[in-house]
């Protein structure tokens, strides 16, 4: 049956763009590519997706909810009115889906423009105005707590609020780092001018959020309100995608942030493009950038991400970067791009001694990635199951007596590695189930009879393991082959979803005249454990439960918006490992003594309650001595917890301003995380557990 609609639905995209091609002229042409996208997703989403969702009114007030949520998610630009409005679109959104009509964007793309211009002569007006540090009053902190204002008046007294919140955190701040230098008539003055220029590029960069931005948010409310993990990706989203997956992109290999307007260099990538010419420097700022030998672009004032798009290229081609120097002087820089490995997303090892002597093997999984392009093509192509075999048969030549595999943090990639990773510590059998929205179930099984490694085994999670991570964790827990060791549960993804080239969809015809359509990312299946149990939801309860500096945060899937419920199906038949003496019970029992007399994991629980007592209280003090106050707290409590876990310890370095590379992620550290691995709480009582589970 799903089939046939898919045909129904591909059928009428062909009708409709047969109408759109007559109607569209050269200036209405991405009027007529939006209503073209809308009406795909209106016949494409239901076919496909595991939950049999249809466009009715249901679907259509969940994806107004996202919609206006992504258009003033902290309430601070529309007034009740506006939300009345366009709430009156919510009754006939699907309809409009349907017939390829899409309005709300345009209509709220206008309200807010209208909005900022407004928020823009407040924000101005009460600088002028002044703030009054010294005025006890309370900011609610908490959008979900907050009505939308009725009037400008109220929106002024949101913003005077907002405004003083910040300059009084920036005065503090500016304090802090000149103790004796300054007098605090100075320091309030460059904390004003700091925070109204902040404000000032705040909203010159809402500015620049295009119509069509406005468009592919909305495409995407759409997209979520069948599942979180169901989304809309323009073309540049679907890009950085890829990257992610394979762990590379062809680039100069600069690590780069927007700041005052400029586009900085925060760090160049060891060994990348950039490395190897030598004369692109970390506080550089990049002025212009040019392709080969064409006329340079300026980037001034330019969104990050369009930068970005323009340094970004393929391999052996050029680009030529206008620089100013921290000196001032400036100077033209041509790079030959080339690919660039994003190491941080590679598994990583190295070799630990417990207080015993004995020696650990360690191996981290930041993800499960695989170049899926390159295996097409059968050209070598570089992926998590290679790497983690060959990270454990390096440390089995070390003499290990345990191994820890971190899965923390893990969000999850290639399902083909999840089974082959779990299947490295297992003879052979069963690694998870997966069903699609037909009712069919397919068993996954790792058919290698070769184990890697039989040894005593822990899994370290926390509630950012997420899919692949989850099933690694659950299929190791369900053959008793691994302990589970992290906090309450992990995230509770356990979902499937396809990539659909929404281009290869259309005629050819089409392709002549609109650009690339971007992907959707669609939930088709759902994963089951082979006990039958769903890791939807609910996720992987750990065998032992360390205290989480974390467990306050309402993070996984039960607390998305329109996640998918938790079942199960039928188990299937295993064969567990064989008995190794291992008492799980005992393991537990012991681990929680040592808990309570462990200084650091003590510490974590004392400041986990009080942050989550903290959350509850959304209602923040602006009075200066009150903010000082709870600052001098929370310096005190992250002093605390970096004396024993080196994550924590503020050692200086990066400012914490958003930074981006040719993608929204991060550059290789050099070995700072083997220092963060030796000073890890979590780390250190996974090796005695190793200990135990060894005896």
């Amino acid at each position: 049956m799903k089939y046939f609609r898919l045909r129904q639905a591909l059928f009428g995209v062909v009708v409709l763009f047969l109408v759109f091609s007559h109607t569209a002229t050269s200036a209405q042409i991405d009027t007529g590519r939006n209503k073209l996208l809308a009406y795909m997703l209106s016949k494409q989403l239901p076919a496909m997706h595991f939950s049999d969702k249809q466009i009715d009114n249901t679907l259509a007030a969940a994806a107004f909810d996202l919609y206006l949520k992504q258009l003033d998610f902290q309430k601070r630009f529309l007034l009740t009115g506006d939300v009345a409005e366009l709430s009156q679109l919510s009754t006939v959104l699907d309809d409009n889906l349907k017939r390829g009509e899409v309005i709300a964007p345009r209509i709220g793309y206008g309200i807010l423009s209208a909005r900022i211009d407004q928020v823009e002569v407040i924000i101005r007006e009460l600088f002028k105005e002044g703030f009054d540090p010294n005025r006890a009053e309370l900011l609610e902190t908490d959008p979900d707590k907050l009505a939308y204002c009725r009037d400008l008046g109220a929106l002024r007294e949101r913003w005077r609020k907002m405004l003083k919140s910040q300059v009084n955190s920036r005065f503090l701040t500016l304090k802090e780092d000149n103790p004796d230098s300054k007098s605090d008539e100075t320091l309030w003055k460059e904390a004003r001018e700091k925070v109204e220029k902040r404000n000032k590029n705040l909203i010159n960069r809402i500015r620049q959020e295009t119509l069509q931005d406005h468009y592919d948010r909305y495409f995407n409310a759409v997209a979520r309100a069948f599942d979180p993990h169901t989304n809309y990706m323009p073309p540049a989203n679907k890009e950085d995608f890829d990257i992610h997956m394979r762990g590379s992109l062809e680039g100069i290999g600069a690590l780069l942030r927007e700041e005052d307007g400029y586009i900085k260099v925060v760090r160049i990538i060891p060994g990348s493009a950039s490395f190897r010419e030598g004369r692109l420097s970390a506080e550089d700022i990049i002025l212009s950038v040019a392709q080969g030998g064409d006329e340079p672009v300026e980037i001034t004032d330019m969104r990050l991400r369009d930068a970005v798009r323009l340094i970004r290229g393929p391999k052996g081609s050029e680009v030529r970067l206008t620089v100013k120097k921290p000196d001032s002087s400036r100077d033209v820089i041509s790079i030959i791009r080339d690919v660039v490995q994003i190491e941080e997303t590679f598994v990583k090892s190295t070799l630990l001694t417990d207080k015993k002597g004995d020696k650990v093997g360690y191996v981290l999984v930041p993800s499960f990635y695989r170049d899926f392009e390159k295996t097409r093509n059968g050209s070598g192509a570089r992926n998590s199951t290679d790497d983690t075999r060959q990270a454990i048969l390096d440390l089995k030549k070390k003499g290990i007596r345990g191994l820890i595999l971190d899965l923390r943090n893990n969000g999850g990639g290639s399902l083909m590695d999840a089974v082959d990773i779990a299947g490295l510590f297992v003879d052979y059998g069963p690694m998870v189930q997966v069903k699609n929205s037909y009712g069919t179930k397919k068993v996954l099984t790792d058919d290698d009879r070769d184990i890697v490694y039989s040894g005593p085994l822990l899994v370290l999670v926390n509630q950012f393991s997420a899919s692949a991570s989850e099933i690694v964790a659950a299929a190791l827990q369900d053959y008793g082959r691994a302990v589970i060791v992290g906090g309450a549960h992990t995230h509770g993804k356990g979902t499937v979803q396809t990539i659909v080239d929404l281009s290869e969809n259309i005629p050819l015809l089409h392709l002549r005249k609109y650009d690339d359509l971007g992907a959707l990312k669609v939930t088709i299946q759902k994963f089951y454990r082979v006990n039958g149990g769903s890791t939807q939801y609910k996720g992987v309860e750990p065998d032992i439960v360390l205290p989480s500096l974390f467990a306050n945060l309402e993070s996984g899937e039960q607390y998305l918006d329109y996640s998918l419920p938790w079942d199960r199906v039928e188990a299937v038949e295993i064969r567990p490992v064989e008995e190794s003496g291992v008492n799980f019970q005992e393991l537990k029992s012991r681990s929680g003594k040592r808990v309570k007399e462990d200084q650091a994991l003590l510490v974590i629980g004392e400041e986990a309650a009080k942050a989550a007592a903290r959350r509850e209280k959304t209602r923040t003090s602006l009075k200066i001595t009150d903010m000082e106050e709870k600052r001098a707290d929370a310096k005190q409590a992250r002093k605390k917890i970096g004396a024993h876990y080196r994550k924590f310890r503020d050692e200086g370095g990066d400012d914490g301003t958003m930074e981006h590379m040719e993608l929204n992620g991060t550059a290789p550290g050099d070995d700072k995380w083997v220092d963060e691995v030796n000073e890890d709480p979590y780390i250190d009582e996974a090796m005695r557990v190793i200990g135990d589970m060894a005896l």
